[in-house]
C-alpha cells in the first residue's frame, strides 16, 4: 500500500512571474465553509529581491498542526516584501454571496497593498475559480455602470465588529479607495497553497488570524474556539438548541435552523 505524498512549496509559480513583474502576490482564503463568522483572505507579496529561502516547514495551511501554523508567522512575515489579512463579516456575505464576500476581503487586502505601495502586477490564486477578478457586466448593465470600488477598511473585523450584521452591511457603501481596474492579472493554480511558497503562506497568515478571532467571540454555548464556526456535531447541537446568533450566516441554510432569508418570506 502506497501512500501519498505531501506537496512541497516551490518558488517556481512566483519566479516566473516576477520576470514580468515588479511585485507578485499569493493569496488565499479561509472560512469559506464555515457556517459563521468571517471568510479571510491573507495576501502575501514578494519581489526580485526576496530570499529563495522561505521558512524551514512551509506547507499548506491545512496540512499543519494549529501549533505549527502558530510558530510559521512570524518567519513567514518576515521572509515576505509585505503582507495583509482582510475579512468579510457574516452581514457582508448574506448581503453579497460568498464569492462577492471573498472578492470584497481580497480586495480589501489589495488595497492595503496599494496604501504601501506594494500592489503586486499579478496574483497567484489557490484553485481553479477567480473569485477575485471582477466579473464581466453583461450588456445592459454596462450601459449605465460606474468603475466599481471596495470599502477598504468596513466595520474593521475584529471580536466586537463581527457582532453586527446590520453595521456590517452599511460598510458596504463606505468610502473606497481601490477601484476594480486596479485589481492585478490573476494566475489560477490548483493546489497553489500546497504548490506556490507565496501561497502557502497567504494560507498560513489568514487560518490563523481567523482561528484566533473566532477563538475570542463571545461563545454562549457555540463551541467557536474547537470548530471555528464550521459544522462540528457540537456546533449543529448547539444550533438546534440556541438558534442563530449574530456570527451565523443567515442567508444559508443552517442545520436545524434553516435560512432566515427563506423563512422571512
Amino acid at each position: 500500500m502506497t501512500t501519498a505524498r505531501r506537496l512541497r512549496p516551490d518558488r517556481g509559480v512566483e519566479d516566473e512571474l516576477l520576470r514580468h513583474h515588479e511585485l507578485v502576490g499569493g493569496m488565499d482564503e479561509v472560512g469559506r465553509g464555515s457556517l459563521a463568522g468571517p471568510v479571510t483572505v491573507g495576501l502575501a507579496v514578494v519581489d526580485r529581491g526576496t530570499s529563495d529561502a522561505f521558512p524551514q516547514g512551509l506547507a499548506d495551511s491545512k496540512q499543519l498542526t494549529p501549533r505549527r501554523r502558530e510558530a510559521l508567522v512570524e518567519p513567514c512575515r518576515a521572509w515576505v516584501l509585505d503582507w495583509a489579512v482582510a475579512h468579510a463579516a457574516p452581514g457582508e456575505i448574506d448581503a453579497l454571496g460568498i464569492v462577492g464576500a471573498l472578492r470584497l476581503a481580497g480586495r480589501r487586502a489589495l488595497a492595503r497593498m496599494a496604501a504601501r505601495d506594494h500592489l503586486p502586477g499579478a496574483i497567484i490564486l489557490d484553485g481553479r475559480a477567480d473569485w477575485l477578478t471582477e466579473p464581466e457586466p453583461d450588456l445592459l448593465d454596462a450601459l449605465g455602470a460606474q468603475p466599481s470600488a471596495v470599502p477598504v477598511e468596513p466595520v474593521a473585523v475584529s471580536v466586537e465588529s463581527v457582532e453586527s450584521i446590520g453595521e456590517a452591511r452599511q460598510s458596504i457603501g463606505d468610502e473606497s479607495v481601490l477601484s476594480a481596474r486596479f485589481t492585478p492579472a490573476v494566475r489560477m493554480e490548483v493546489k497553489g497553497d500546497a504548490r506556490c511558497a507565496i501561497v502557502a503562506a497567504a494560507s498560513i497568515l489568514a487560518k490563523v488570524e481567523r482561528d484566533a478571532l473566532m477563538s475570542a467571540l463571545p461563545d454562549p454555548g457555540y463551541d467557536w474556539a474547537s470548530n471555528k464556526g464550521y459544522a462540528s456535531a457540537s456546533h449543529v447541537e448547539a444550533l438546534a438548541r440556541l438558534g442563530a446568533s449574530d456570527q451565523h450566516r443567515r442567508s444559508w441554510n443552517l442545520p436545524g435552523v434553516g435560512s432566515f432569508v427563506d423563512a422571512e418570506r
